[in-house]
């Protein structure tokens, strides 16, 4: 959720951020509701201040007029009992107001609360405006020696490329009949060398981010309650991009669902907890099974293993403090370890800044990672795929978003007072999507495919994976 209080002084900036977000909010209501709510809230704490001074003042009030009407009669009496009343109705009048405000305030919060937590984390100032990811702007590019993805992978390479399609069909790693067989369409089953292809990559990079860089090594629920993907800013607007398990059906008290990202777990860690200054930033590394809907995608570039409803995926976050240098700093190692891991597989790549239209909500700047896919993109002359540039990585940097839903603080060393950490994110490598370039970028004119360097002591040494 955003700062309310930032809100209140800078709605213009809330307002500018939200279209060219390209989303829908109503600023100026949730202004409204805010200013009603504290109204309310000021006259409840004025009626209940009232209340308590009348207390003090009544009551002896009171015990002296009852030891008074022991002893009077007639006129007296009906004087000293209607006196009693009128003190006695006063703070009654009082408490069923402040009840009547409760209610009216019970009202305007789960309306305010739906509101602000539909407004989205205004970009940086340094993000590029653009309408959505055809505005995104490319950074710069790397290639190994020898490759060049603006020629044509046969010139280079001395034979027309397979697309991922026909080499895991061809070398037996990946069985997409039996997968749908079971679960339905975007489901499939990684065999023998593709499973420890599969394998290799995630441990790769687990390794690579633990051992090397000095992650801590972190496992999370993927199945999690929907305040932890509210909390990270999934929802709401993600919901149909969710498997939903509705759990309060069966009396379990409260619905779950499961995790598109293992980012939603390490931020879920410290969620309502007040962290020492001393321990930021943390910085920790999962692998875990992710899911995702998928809704709406379809066409020939989302084919195969491109766009499925399960993967894994070794997710890197980071909880700094609230300094945006220093996050700025991370955000740039993270993307390097990325190009580390990428250069030492001799996969081509390129790094897009993301334009405002396409940040999503919760991002105020996010760095895109594509590799570069010979089985993918428009046909040339021949018919076959030209190639073209696929995502398979994000970087993100969040400012306090994150951190202010999930109610993420640390107590700052100098001021003594609780302030909102700040979070990135950053996917290692989510596989097998990244078995595409790969296989795509590996393969050799015999139908085999080479593997990297780094992934053979994971495949026991194997330098190749051929035909059958």
């Amino acid at each position: 959720m955003i700062d309310l209080k930032d809100l209140r002084e800078h709605p213009d900036t809330y307002r500018e951020g939200a279209a060219s977000k390209n989303a829908t909010v109503d600023i100026d209501e949730a202004l409204r509701l805010d200013a009603e709510k504290r109204r309310l809230q000021t006259e409840q704490e004025e009626a209940r201040s009232e209340q308590k001074r009348l207390g003090k003042e009544s009551g002896p009030q009171i015990g002296k007029l009852k030891g008074a009407l022991k002893k009077a009669e007639g006129d007296d009496r009906k004087r000293i009992e209607a006196e009693i009343a009128e003190l006695e109705k006063r703070p009654t009048a009082l408490k069923e107001r402040i009840q009547t405000l409760d209610a009216e305030i019970g009202v305007i919060e789960p309306r305010l609360r739906d509101l602000l937590l539909a407004i989205p984390q205004p970009p940086a100032a340094d993000v590029p405006r653009g309408a959505g990811s055809e505005d995104n702007v490319e950074i710069r590019q790397w290639h190994p020696d020898g490759f060049d993805p603006a020629k044509s992978f046969a010139d280079q390479r001395g034979f027309v490329p397979k697309t991922h399609l026909e080499l895991v069909q061809d070398l037996g790693l990946v069985d997409f009949e039996r997968g749908v067989k079971m679960a339905g369409s975007r489901h499939y089953v990684l065999t023998g060398a593709g499973m420890r292809l599969h394998q290799a990559i995630l441990r790769y990079a687990f390794d690579f981010m633990t051992i090397d860089q000095g992650f801590t090594a972190m496992s999370v629920p993927v199945i999690v309650k929907e305040e932890c993907m509210e909390g990270t800013g999934f929802f709401p607007g993600g919901q149909d991009q969710a498997y939903h398990i509705e759990e309060s059906k069966r009396g379990s008290g409260h619905d779950m669902y499961l995790t598109g990202t293992g980012e939603v777990g390490l931020m879920g860690l410290h969620e309502n907890e007040i962290l020492d200054a001393d321990r930021l930033p943390l910085t920790y590394t999962t692998v875990s099974t992710c899911f995702r809907r998928e809704a709406g995608a379809a066409g020939k570039d989302t084919a195969g293993l491109y766009r499925i409803h399960q993967f894994d995926k070794v997710e890197q976050v980071v909880i700094c403090r609230a300094d945006a240098d220093e996050q700025k700093v991370w955000h740039g190692r993270m993307i390097g370890f990325v190009e580390s891991i990428l250069q030492s597989l001799h996969l081509p790549y390129r790094l897009l800044q993301c334009c405002t239209g396409d940040l999503g909500t919760k991002n105020e700047d996010m760095i895109d990672v594509e590799c570069w896919m010979p089985g993918r993109g428009a046909d040339d002359a021949d018919g076959r795929p030209a190639g073209d540039w696929g995502e398979t990585h994000s970087a993100s940097r969040l400012g306090d978003f994150q951190c202010r839903r999930l109610n993420l603080r640390y107590r700052d060393p100098e001021t003594k007072k609780t302030v909102f950490a700040y979070s990135l994110n950053n996917t290692v490598a989510a596989s097998p999507r990244i078995l595409i370039p790969i296989l795509e970028m590996h393969q050799r004119a015999d139908g085999s495919v080479s593997i990297p360097e780094p992934l053979r002591p994971y495949m026991g040494g194997v330098e190749a994976i051929h035909p059958a």
